[in-house]
């Protein structure tokens, strides 16, 4: 199985690397779009802002390749972002591969933005196949301050203040607002889930 790494400039490329070596998988960098294509499994990482991403791969010319992939794609953090149609972060338009918009996080007494730290996932709607072996309640690692509302993708949520997609999916197109590579067994168990290694 050929699994790549959409290199859209995220700062975490590394541990995401490393944390797909620890499952057996050797994921190589890819800023080409027909290395993109030719993959099994493709992972879109991403630390950062939402208009930044997007313009490095327009730059790269990888925003229709990912737009009509037919391949299983995985977005984490900011590329679960990049994977609905809107973000508010820079007001840019994004990939649109999932319905709805990603929204600015609001403050509330409390509640501080952005939310850093280890947080509880909550299923959402039917069981999920990328979410086996993940119990109901376990602990993710999240850094962000921007995220999308629980709507018809979201497979687990978590509160912050109020209830946004910890974990959303439609069809082969999968994201984790969380950090799998930060997030233990459970961040493992996802990415083996979605190179259906588990």
């Amino acid at each position: 199985m050929k699994v790549v790494l959409v290199d859209a400039g995220g700062a975490n490329l590394g541990s995401v690397r490393y944390a797909l070596q620890r499952l057996g998988v050797e994921a190589p960098l890819a800023a080409d779009g027909d290395a993109i294509r030719r993959a099994d499994r493709v992972i879109l990482p991403g630390v950062g802002a939402a208009a930044a991403a997007m313009a490095r791969l327009r730059e790269l010319d990888l925003v229709d390749v990912l737009r009509t992939l037919d391949r299983p794609l995985l977005g984490i953090c900011l590329g679960m972002q990049l994977l609905f149609a809107h973000s508010e972060e820079g007001d840019v338009a994004c990939l649109g591969r999932l319905q709805g918009r990603v929204r600015k996080m609001r403050p509330t007494p409390g509640i501080r933005i952005p939310h850093m730290g280890w947080n509880r996932l909550h299923r959402h709607g039917e069981n999920s196949k990328w979410l086996d072996g993940i119990a109901e309640g376990a602990q993710a690692y999240f850094v962000h301050g921007y995220a999308a509302g629980v709507g018809v993708a979201t497979v687990a949520t978590c509160v912050h203040g109020e209830a946004f997609a910890a974990v959303v999916a439609s069809g082969d197109v999968v994201g984790a607002q969380f950090h799998p590579e930060r997030s233990g067994g459970v961040g493992q168990r996802l990415l083996a889930n979605f190179l259906g290694i588990a």
